[in-house]
């Protein structure tokens, strides 16, 4: 494909400006092609991979074709006639899922309602009300869902009530709440879930919800023997763990979940995903659990387009592409060059520091917000799209680029970044 030259979009249509006064692109011009993007004729590795939704890339034909061949047949059906499609995805997800995860509910499209359904399996199933989250954890947009979410300045504007919600550190070992460290820690942060529960609850704790990696919080990736003392605890106090795994399922973490990879000391009860789960974007969420957790009416949750022939078609071919493409294989391979070169940027420039993350869910930490802001500006203008966390509160960048990304588009990345740095260095 040949980008657009001169800064004139599809039939020669001139670019227009923002309200800011920023020159921007005509929505039909940004043009997709896998790990690319083309805006304002110039061509972008994109290392947000959309919004972390874009996992195989923008244009891949195993997806595009099931989803042009369902909408020429119907886009919309009611979730009583996409049954036996749902059972069918199911089944062909049970070989990437934990043994004891055996049942689904596939009537959402985004991560916050999957998130809320996943809630309400807990507070029926278990009979008691409280959500324990983490500081800094990100669950969602919606109101229960920003209300479980660990972010001060996503919520005072609202009045955002989940009754029994309580929140705890999370285990950031970069600044760790209790000002340990990790040699000699005892997963301190991990421990202090019981005492919350004895003296911070209503005693009715349903569910811990988690990000095994908390992606917009920075990234950040507990040790691995993190997950096992909160299963412990949860199993003495017979709480439910609910993974959200939004941001890390369908391979971004090197497996497909992280629950059955990184974080399988978790053992969780209820799995959420969404996200990358359409392969090119296309909106799809559902819940996995245990087989005793399927609990809910239909009428108890249940969204207008959820289980729709579109998502489901979607999610059918991503599944089917990472089995059959190798995709898990080709994320440790390039997960390594890339993690490998960013710790060697952050050697090479003060500046940089805290390399993190597993698999393509990798991130760096720069001295301020403000740095962060300006390298994602420097980067844009170098061809590299990365994005900044808590809503450009925070002061990590995160690089996850599609799980397709190829060695010579790792190398393509680091050379970008490098040359940011060097800009932002010199400024």
């Amino acid at each position: 494909m040949r980008p657009h030259a001169h800064g004139l979009g599809p039939g020669g249509r001139s670019l227009v400006k923002s309200a800011t006064g920023a020159t921007t692109a005509p929505f039909e011009s940004v043009i997709g092609r896998g790990a690319h993007l083309y805006i304002q004729g110039k061509k972008h590795i994109d290392c947000a991979s959309g919004t972390f939704n874009v996992s195989l890339g923008y244009t891949l034909p195993e997806v595009t074709d099931a989803v042009h061949a369902q909408l020429d047949r119907c886009a919309h059906l009611s979730s009583d006639l996409t049954k036996a499609k749902s059972r069918e995805i199911f089944e062909l997800l049970r070989a990437f899922l934990p043994d004891h995860i055996d049942s689904y509910w596939f009537r959402d499209i985004i991560g916050s309602t999957a998130n809320e359904c996943a809630v309400r399996m807990a507070q029926k199933a278990t009979g008691r009300t409280d959500v324990v989250s983490l500081f800094l954890s990100h669950h969602g947009q919606s109101i229960a869902a920003t209300g479980m979410s660990g972010n001060a300045f996503r919520q005072r504007s609202f009045h955002l009530p989940i009754a029994g919600s309580l929140k705890i550190p999370a285990p950031d070992c970069a600044r760790c709440f209790y000002r340990q460290v990790p040699e000699s820690c005892g997963m301190l942060c991990a421990q202090r879930l019981e005492d919350f529960v004895e003296f911070a609850s209503s005693g009715q704790v349903a569910a811990l919800i988690i990000e095994p990696v908390l992606g917009n919080g920075g990234n950040i990736t507990p040790p691995v023997e993190y997950y096992s003392v909160l299963r412990d605890i949860c199993d003495r106090h017979g709480i439910l763990i609910i993974a959200d795994e939004v941001q890390t399922g369908f391979g971004r973490t090197g497996t497909f979940f992280a629950s059955n990879g990184y974080a399988k000391e978790l053992k969780p009860d209820i799995i959420t995903f969404a996200k990358g789960a359409g392969g090119i974007g296309i909106p799809v969420a559902g819940v996995l659990m245990r087989k005793e957790l399927d609990v809910l009416e239909s009428w108890e949750h249940s969204t207008t387009s959820g289980a729709n022939p579109l998502a489901l078609v979607a999610l059918e071919a991503t599944v089917k592409y990472i089995r059959d493409h190798e995709i898990l294989e080709n994320v440790a391979i390039v997960s390594k060059i890339l993690r490998d070169g960013l710790t060697e940027l952050s050697a090479f420039f003060p500046r940089v520091s805290n390399v993190k993350g597993i698999g393509l869910m990798l991130a760096f930490d720069l001295p301020s917000a403000a740095d962060v802001a300006r390298f994602i500006a420097i980067s844009r203008e170098n061809g590299v799209i990365v994005r900044g966390s808590r809503y450009g509160f925070g002061n990590t960048v995160k690089v996850r680029p599609p799980l397709t990304t190829t060695e010579s588009d790792v190398h393509d990345i680091l050379t970008s970044l490098r040359t940011s740095l060097q800009q932002l260095e010199s400024e």
